[in-house]
């Protein structure tokens, strides 16, 4: 009996630790050496898979909008367009025709999905650069947010702006 209990008492142990350790490692923040924080796939001619460290590679950007607080915010990351650039997704004068059936939906890793036509996200097009964010008034994106965040400074409500940015799919609405 005693050693019965000792091993129930050792197994609750390792249950526990297992179990703080594991929760540990969801708070953690990602870093650069995740395999894949952002995939763009889809109607594209290069399916890219990025990681944070790619991502940091790439030109910067940096907007002010208004968050979900309804205070400034500066956000900074890559430019949606230079995504689609190196996706090969057409773009300026190369977006017209059967370009302009093209749609653009972002998901987040809980499953929150939004939809773009893509001449909206064109600089031809829009006024204004949608940002792919992993940095908040200079700092990285809390784990609630992040790593990446679409952020959509023109627009009035953040219905658009989707957390834990994981997947830009191009589809095409013709088919």
């Amino acid at each position: 009996m005693l050693k019965t209990m000792r091993s129930l008492t050792v197994g609750m142990f390792a249950l526990a630790a297992a179990l703080s350790s594991a929760a540990t490692l969801a708070q953690t923040p990602p870093t650069s050496a995740d395999p894949t924080a952002l995939v763009v796939k889809g109607a594209v001619k290069q399916e890219l898979h990025l990681n944070l460290a790619d991502l940091k590679a790439l030109p910067r950007v940096k907007v002010s909008a208004k968050g979900h607080d309804g205070s400034a915010h500066e956000y900074e990351g890559v430019a949606l367009e230079s995504l689609f650039a190196k996706a090969g997704v057409p773009q300026a004068g190369d977006l017209r025709g059967k370009g302009m059936a093209l749609c653009v939906i972002a998901e987040g890793s809980d499953g929150y999905r939004v939809a773009f036509s893509l001449a909206e996200l064109d600089a031809d097009f829009a006024a204004e650069s949608v940002l792919v964010a992993d940095i908040a008034d200079g700092k990285p994106l809390a784990s609630d947010q992040g790593p990446l965040r679409l952020v959509v400074p023109a627009d009035k409500r953040q219905g658009r702006w989707v957390r834990l940015l994981k997947i830009i799919s191009v589809v095409n609405a013709e088919s």
